[in-house]
C-alpha cells in the first residue's frame, strides 16, 4: 500500500477534527447546480487541513461538492494538470 494512500486516502480521516468546517452545515459543500460556491469556500478559506482535505477528495476520486477549497470542476483541473506533469517527467526520463 503506498504512503499517500495512507495518508490521504480511507485509512486516515483524523485531519478531519481539525477542520474549520466541522459543525457547519454539509449541504453548504454540496450546492445545487449553478448555486455559489462562495459560502463553502470561505469557510475552508484559511483552514489549517485544507491540503488534507483536498487531498483525500483527489485521492478518493470525489466527485461532488467543495472539498479543500475548491470545486469539481477545480479538482478536475488540477488532476489533468498532475497527470500532464507526470506524464512530462516521465517523457524526460524515458528520454535520458
Amino acid at each position: 500500500m503506498d504512503l499517500a494512500a495512507v495518508l490521504y486516502g480511507r485509512l486516515d480521516r483524523s485531519w478531519q477534527a481539525q477542520a474549520n468546517c466541522m459543525g457547519v452545515d454539509p449541504d453548504l459543500f454540496f450546492p445545487e447546480r449553478g448555486a455559489s460556491t462562495r459560502e463553502a469556500k470561505e469557510v475552508c478559506r484559511g483552514c489549517v487541513v485544507r491540503e488534507d482535505c483536498l487531498e483525500y477528495a483527489l485521492a478518493n476520486g470525489e466527485k461532488f461538492g467543495i472539498w479543500g477549497g475548491m470545486s469539481e470542476r477545480e479538482r478536475r483541473r488540477l488532476r489533468r494538470a498532475r497527470a500532464l506533469q507526470r506524464r512530462a517527467a516521465a517523457a524526460m526520463t524515458d528520454a535520458s
